[in-house]
């Protein structure tokens, strides 16, 4: 894993940035983890990272991963491979097989 020494940066905060569109000071970050980790994946730095693992652990980041609806395809393969998540357990990419294809002509 990429971020293996997490432990060593407890002090890591989490930037305001990635949670935009809400009232951060309404916001409880253990209820909303799975929208937390999916900004994290898509918008954060080394920091935002150290602090998720630092906050919901190793198993609680791969959970929420696990049930986040949504992630293009090169997120999804990165947390896959960096977590060691296999593909078929993600939520986002059963949705994905499930999704009926256009025709390209």
């Amino acid at each position: 894993m990429y971020f293996y020494d997490y432990k060593q940066h407890e002090e890591a905060t989490l930037n305001p940035e990635i949670l935009w569109e809400f009232e951060t000071e309404k916001f409880d970050l253990n209820e909303m983890r799975n929208l937390v980790v999916r900004g994290v994946i898509e918008m954060g730095w080394p920091n935002d990272w150290y602090f998720i693992l630092n906050n919901y652990g190793i198993k609680g980041v791969k959970t929420a991963i696990k049930n986040i609806a949504y992630l293009n395809d090169r997120y999804m393969n990165f947390v896959s491979h960096q977590f060691d998540i296999p593909l078929k357990s993600m939520k986002c990419y059963e949705k994905k097989q499930s999704a009926k294809q256009q025709w390209s002509s």
